[in-house]
């Protein structure tokens, strides 16, 4: 069985070209995949096939011992930190080297090199983020600033580059031999390069669509619509929390003039729905063993070779376990012999646009205050697979980048939209990293995220001695209320940040009086924080059900955390759904198949299993009504942002005659059951459509969750149609596409225990059992054993290897 996906995709290829050993067009060369001693035949092996005892690498200070256990996860023995990560590198590079370099090509606008003019729009829109101008000004500080962990990172990039050099054409990932193209050096730049490409991935901004509300719905209408904190305000901050620090003063100018016009762009993507996490710290208090809990369960898409790569670290002086980023130095999300930490995404506000005014065509001088600065030029340089290289001329001024002119997003000559992101600053987020993975205490925790700057993230820590915390880090600006909401003008001073809050300012607690912290990407704080907060992507739902949890439990044990981390409680259901089977009234009663949909919904318990078929039937329902009740905004022809799920729920709730329920384009006055009748319409003809094509519409086999390659069509090394349930706005946020892609445990006791697992497999070779080895594991909510091993430990060993 293992085999039937390379025949799959070779037969896709085929089918597009006679066998001939020469590209035509995009179309890689046939013959090398079907040659027996280099082509695909020789990705079928796993590695446990072609182990060796015995490896030399180079530049070492001492000999290196890499242990694999049964689920070729690897536990590295190292007798100094230069050796631990230039072995991590070179261990990393033999099973991801692929999925490494394909996603710093992603990160640096170079996917049209291999895969042609289809990609040419998404690499300019890339380089004019500064992604790749972020990476060097990270590479510039760190080489300006820390030369030690710059050692580190350059010994890291020499192990992945050892491997490279060894790497015959039989042993290239499946994928190179696809998309006809070997791998390159590896680089410092490159690692921090994909810092910079997780922040991407978890940052958002909806500056152009809140300016286009404003215009449209006046100011009173946006903050109806869009309250800046929910009336259930839960956030991951106790509310409790007293502020012992004077804050740094804020002067917000007297007058403010926003640049008046409407915005027709498409603004930058933004992080998928489905995107978020979920961490937590009980305190011994509340656990049946009288030690701390930590557990961590990222939310990302769902990708084939898995965004982690699970890793034991040692050295003499410190054991460190959990999840890595393939190509990145030390442990993530994991655990050593005296803490354990996990993260999630702080979803705050660090990235603004400024309207920019040039004073002439040429745009060499842009207006600032009754100056006119100079501005910068960088030409990007894109190739493109087939084609001519692109020359991509990107402005620069103080700002940031000018992502959007009249060569590129609009035609109009007054459209110059300069980012300023934190990502453009220089930072060292990786020594934040490479400190925690020997942090000994909650003062060693809080010291290496002083360095932490971006994408924002909240810190959950635990420690043996027993201290719980939370804390949220980033390099957040000072701003006055509502600052960096709505489209600024570059030219006034007084758009400016005015600094950034201090570290110690940052929102932060240790070892609260209710036992616990807990973060699900919520408002970080409630309104007594003396600091501006603001984004528009906070969840409801998620958060409100952890803590409700978290109060009630005692006696707490890790089957208790493994089920509350499996939770596919629907509270959004839980609120919304009587509210709409109440204003459907009797719409439909006499209607065999809408009396047989709302008596499943009647006796749903809320639960997202995999076998429900009321989480089906609401999914569809309610997603109708939201579409109805916002469709005329949808309709408006400039980007906006919709109101929420959560503020959406709470009008159908409290203000069902709402005038905001009215269709302007009808006649007559519509109320909140009239899109609920809609919606259940929609609902009938949906699930009639359903029914007669599919069949069962038991909630995972409507989800269809899969896990999908990073090549969207190389189907054929993604799995589909994984039975699991879960869902948006649930503590088991498994969508179709998204969902935990590391779930962690960790009891800090005298013996630390821990266990995790995430949706993949440690190979990146789809023609490995170890691809996708963990995926059945992870759908049922089961874990594998994590904890720490010992180099003298023997058991459960698959094979190890000796660096010298």
């Amino acid at each position: 069985m293992k085999y039937v996906s390379f025949f799959l995709v070779l037969a896709i290829s085929i089918s597009l070209a006679v066998i001939v050993s020469i590209p035509i067009g995009q179309i890689p060369p046939i013959a090398p995949l079907l040659d027996p001693n280099h082509g695909f035949w020789q990705n079928t092996l796993s590695e446990d096939q072609l182990a060796r005892n015995e490896m030399h690498l180079a530049n070492l200070n001492g000999p290196v011992e890499v242990v694999y256990d049964k689920n070729l996860i690897p536990h590295i023995f190292a007798g100094d930190e230069l050796d631990l990560y230039r072995a991590q590198g070179y261990v990393t590079a033999q099973h991801r080297l692929w999925q490494m370099e394909f996603q710093t090509m992603a990160a640096a606008g170079r996917i049209s090199e291999f895969v042609g003019p289809i990609a040419l729009e998404l690499d300019r829109m890339t380089r004019r983020k500064g992604l790749t101008y972020g990476a060097e000004m990270g590479l510039q500080y760190i080489q300006e600033n820390d030369p030690e962990t710059l050692r580190l990172i350059e010994a890291y990039a020499d192990g992945v580059n050892q491997y490279i050099a060894e790497l015959s054409d039989a042993r290239l990932s499946v994928e190179y031999k696809i998309l006809n193209y070997r791998p390159e050096s590896w680089s410092a730049y490159k690692t921090l390069l994909l810092l910079k490409y997780m922040s991407d991935m978890l940052v958002g901004d909806r500056d152009l669509e809140y300016t286009n509300l404003r215009k449209i719905l006046g100011e009173a209408g946006l903050n109806r619509l869009f309250p800046e904190f929910p009336s259930e305000n839960d956030p991951i901050i106790e509310a409790e929390k007293v502020w012992d620090f004077t804050p740094v003063p804020i002067s917000k100018p007297d007058s403010l003039n926003y640049p008046d016009e409407t915005l027709l762009i498409n603004p930058l993507n933004q992080p998928i729905e489905g995107t978020g996490s979920n961490n937590w710290a009980v305190a011994g208090k509340k656990t049946k063993n009288g030690n701390p809990i930590l557990a961590n369960d990222p939310h990302l898409s769902l990708n084939l070779p898995s965004l982690w790569y699970a890793m034991q670290l040692s050295t003499p002086t410190h054991s460190v376990k959990g999840a890595t980023l393939p190509g990145a130095l030390g442990v993530i999300s994991g655990f050593n012999e005296h803490i354990a930490w996990g993260v999630t995404n702080a979803t705050k506000d660090a990235r603004d646009w400024y309207k920019i005014t040039f004073q002439d065509d040429t745009r060499k001088a842009y207006k600032y205050g009754n100056e006119w600065r100079q501005s910068s030029y960088r030409i990007e340089e894109i190739k493109v697979k087939g084609q001519e290289v692109f020359l991509d001329t990107v402005i620069y001024t103080h700002h940031g980048p000018v992502v959007y002119d009249r060569t590129f997003g609009s035609e109009r000559q007054d459209v110059n939209f300069a980012l300023k992101w934190t990502v453009h600053m220089g930072s060292n987020e990786q020594k934040t990293f490479i400190l925690l993975n020997k942090a000994k205490n909650f003062g060693d925790y809080n010291s290496a995220l002083d360095y932490y700057t971006s994408p924002a993230q909240n810190f959950g820590f635990a420690s043996v001695s027993g201290d719980i915390g939370m804390r949220i880090q980033g390099k957040f600006p000072l701003k006055w209320t509502e600052q960096g909401k709505f489209f600024m003008d570059g030219a006034n001073p007084q758009m400016e940040w005015q600094g950034y809050i201090p570290n110690e300012h940052n929102p932060a607690t240790l070892n609260p009086e209710r036992g616990f912290v807990s973060s699900s990407n919520q408002h970080p704080v409630d309104p007594s924080y003396p600091y501006y907060v603001f984004d528009n992507s906070y969840e409801h739902y998620r958060n409100r059900r952890l803590n409700s949890r978290l109060r009630e439990m005692e006696q707490i044990t890790v089957e208790d955390m493994k089920t509350l981390q499996f939770d596919d409680f629907n509270l959004q259901a839980a609120e919304a759904l009587p509210v709409m089977i109440n204003l459907l009234g009797t719409h439909k009663v006499d209607d065999p198949a809408a009396e047989k949909y709302l008596q499943e919904l009647r006796s749903w318990d809320y639960f997202a299993d995999p076998n429900q078929k009321g989480q089906t039937l609401y999914s569809i329902w309610s997603s109708e009504v939201f579409e109805s009740i916002w469709r005329e905004f949808r309709e408006i022809g400039v980007p906006v942002v919709l109101p929420n799920s959560y503020q959406t729920v709470e009008l159908l709730t409290k203000s069902p005659n709402d005038s905001i329920f009215d269709i302007k384009s009808t006649e007559g006055i519509e109320t909140a059951a009239d899109h609920v009748k809609r919606g259940f319409d929609s609902l009938l003809v949906a699930m009639k459509k359903w029914e007669l094509e599919e069949g069962d519409y038991s909630w995972a086999n409507f989800k269809k969750t899969t896990i999908q390659h990073l090549v969207p069509n190389f189907n054929s090394f993604s799995v589909t149609n994984v039975y699991t349930g879960g869902g948006s706005g649930m503590l088991n946020a498994t969508g179709s596409r998204h969902g935990a892609s590391w779930r962690m445990i960790v009891e800090l006791g005298p013996e630390i225990e821990a266990i995790g697992v995430y949706p993949g497999g440690q190979s990146g070779n789809p023609g490995s059992k170890f691809y996708a080895n963990f995926i059945p594991i992870w759908a049922n909510g089961e874990y594998l054993n994590f904890n720490l091993r010992t180099i003298e430990n023997q058991e459960d060993i698959l094979f190890k290897t000796s660096l010298k």
